[in-house]
Order: structure tokens, then C-alpha cells, then sequence
């Protein structure tokens, strides 16, 4: 079963975050990748922009229509997410405690109920 794991930040607490600290950072959550990644049991592993990076997308009479986002207002929002393939919930529960950020941050799972097929 496929699960959406996904990690909530804001501006003010990425600002807070020691420069010095980020090279460790990144390297403990590479290394995350890379071990789950070889089990197959992480799909995909996706850092967001800011909020303000964030655009909203309609289609009117035929044609897109963007503005600025993001869609809520809100003091935070998505900051990553990671998709896991795995044999059951406990599993999934164990990678996502495993990810480098729920040391200090909960991580929010949802069970993905519905996939597309890519190739038919």
C-alpha cells in the first residue's frame, strides 16, 4: 500500500534555522533517502518552495488563469513530502517516525486510496 508522508514548516522557523546546521541537515536526510530508496520502500522524496513560491490555477472560459498563492491563509503550510510503498501500516509508521525532521516535528501519514495507472 502506498502512503503520503508530509512535513508542515513556515518562513519563521526555516529563518531560524542555524546556516551552520543545514549541511548536516541535508546530509541526514539524504541518507534517509537513500537507505529507504534502496529497500523500494520510498518512491519519492520532494522539498517545496516557500509559501510564497506558491500560485493558484484555474481555467477559465478554456484558458488558465494564475495568481499568487498559496490557497489557504496559514501560518504553515507543506514543506516536504515523501511517498512510501509498504507491506503494512506499522511499516509506514516506522519509516515516518525514521524521517530526520520527526525528531522535533510531527509527521502527518495518509494512506493513499486511489492511484492512476501510469502506462496502460
Amino acid at each position: 500500500m502506498k502512503y503520503l508522508a508530509m512535513i508542515y514548516g513556515n518562513q519563521a522557523k526555516w529563518d531560524s534555522f542555524p546556516a551552520e546546521a543545514w549541511p548536516e541537515a541535508i546530509a541526514r536526510q539524504e541518507a534517509f533517502n537513500k537507505k529507504y530508496r534502496e529497500t523500494g520502500e520510498l518512491l519519492g522524496a520532494y522539498g517545496l518552495a516557500d509559501a510564497a513560491a506558491a500560485q493558484l490555477v484555474r481555467r477559465r472560459d478554456g484558458a488558465p488563469v494564475v495568481t499568487d498563492g498559496p490557497y489557504l491563509e496559514t501560518k504553515e503550510y507543506v514543506a516536504s513530502f515523501y511517498l512510501l510503498d509498504c507491506e503494512s501500516l506499522e511499516r509506514a509508521q516506522e519509516i515516518a517516525a525514521d524521517i530526520p525532521l520527526a525528531e522535533t516535528d510531527p509527521v502527518e501519514l495518509w494512506p493513499v486510496l486511489h492511484e492512476s495507472a501510469g502506462d496502460v
